[in-house]
């Protein structure tokens, strides 16, 4: 089995979880270790039998193809992305190389791969919410059959290859599930994103920036549920199909941002409040969607499938995890961590 973006933050839950959950797996982990790809997130499971590690960049087809051809994978697992919406603002061509024609090259290469015998196979290719556009803040869900409207380049891109995935299904008889999950949190998430650089900030007593007016509404879902999700919906997904997967955890910037301060006053031993007063309203994102939230009755319905904490327990746990690996944060702001892989595998 192939897993793209095994070393970034979503792709290193799931790693972790095939490897030790599936023994009789060999698990390859292709990544290209662009700056949210960090090999420290999986020291766990890195010296484990099934476990393989291989830097690969999926815009570069020839490169993908052999690889496929020397592991002849039954399963790709395809997590490989660019996905900061601010940095699809200001590069979106890096966007489009990875998103869509990294997506199209693994699609291109399972198929030739699997042409003789299709059955057994699958590729699973993960996506986001934001592929649906916004909603308004109305009591309405995204459910899968909602008409596409991305908004940013990042998830105009993710669109363009959910419809590739499609295509190839519907063309090639490739088969092929793919999910669009909300916004996810937890341990390993780089620091650039909201709950994680705020964590940071907060301890180092610096400014919290909050888009706007924070009043900005994002569905949470915990990423050890996710990583749950996708082990579901890999095994038993339906061929063609597409999952929701939402964690029913709506929550307002401005609504997280306190209680995340609350958290942390209580963690730190500060007075409660102390940590709200950095909060600093800066300039909106453009195109800023105002509210995403999942419905993913259809996976817990078919799949068995359901979130198993609440926000304010997975917050807990989050807030636990980066205090305790101040380290492993340090690395990332200093860019120490992107030298790991040199050191680890520079002699073999």
């Amino acid at each position: 089995m192939v897993i793209t973006g095994g070393a970034g933050f979503i792709g290193s839950h799931v790693v972790r979880l095939f490897v030790n959950k599936y023994p009789e797996y060999q698990i390859v982990n292709l990544d290209a270790l662009t700056y949210a790809g960090n090999l420290e997130n999986l020291t766990d499971v890195a010296k484990s039998p099934n476990y393989t590690f291989v830097k690969a960049d999926i815009t570069d087809y020839e490169t993908i193809s052999a690889i496929f051809a020397q592991y002849k994978p039954d399963g790709v697992i395809h997590l490989a992305a660019e996905s900061h919406v601010d940095r699809s603002i200001t590069d979106p061509f890096a966007f489009i190389r990875t998103n869509v024609m990294g997506t199209c090259n693994l699609l291109h290469a399972a198929k030739e791969l699997w042409k003789e015998q299709m059955e057994g196979k699958r590729f699973y290719h993960v996506s986001t919410d934001e592929v649906y556009g916004a909603l308004e803040n109305d009591g309405t869900f995204f459910v899968e059959t909602t008409k596409y409207d991305p908004h940013s380049p990042y998830s105009a891109s993710k669109a363009s290859s959910d419809h590739f995935v499609r295509a190839y299904h519907d063309t090639y008889g490739l088969p092929v599930v793919i999910s669009n999950c909300s916004n996810n949190y937890g341990s390993h998430h780089f620091p650039e994103k909201l709950i994680p650089l705020a964590i940071n900030n907060i301890k180092h007593k610096r400014p919290i920036p909050i888009y706007g007016k924070g009043e900005n509404i994002r569905d949470w879902l915990f990423v050890e549920d996710h990583a749950r999700a996708i082990d579901v919906i890999f095994h038993s997904g339906k061929n063609g199909d597409t999952y929701n997967i939402g964690g029913n955890n709506e929550w307002t910037n401005n609504d997280l941002i306190h209680l995340l301060c609350s958290i942390m006053d209580r963690k730190l031993g500060r007075t409660d409040g102390e940590s709200a007063k950095l909060i600093t309203y800066v300039t909106d994102r453009a195109g800023h969607d105002l509210r995403y939230a999942i419905d993913s009755s259809k996976l817990q319905r078919e799949l068995g499938w359901k979130p198993s904490l609440q926000f304010e327990e997975g917050l807990e746990k989050t807030v636990d995890w980066y205090l305790a690996n101040e380290a492993w944060v340090d690395r990332i702001t200093s860019g120490e961590y992107q030298q790991y892989y040199e050191q680890q595998y520079s002699n073999r």
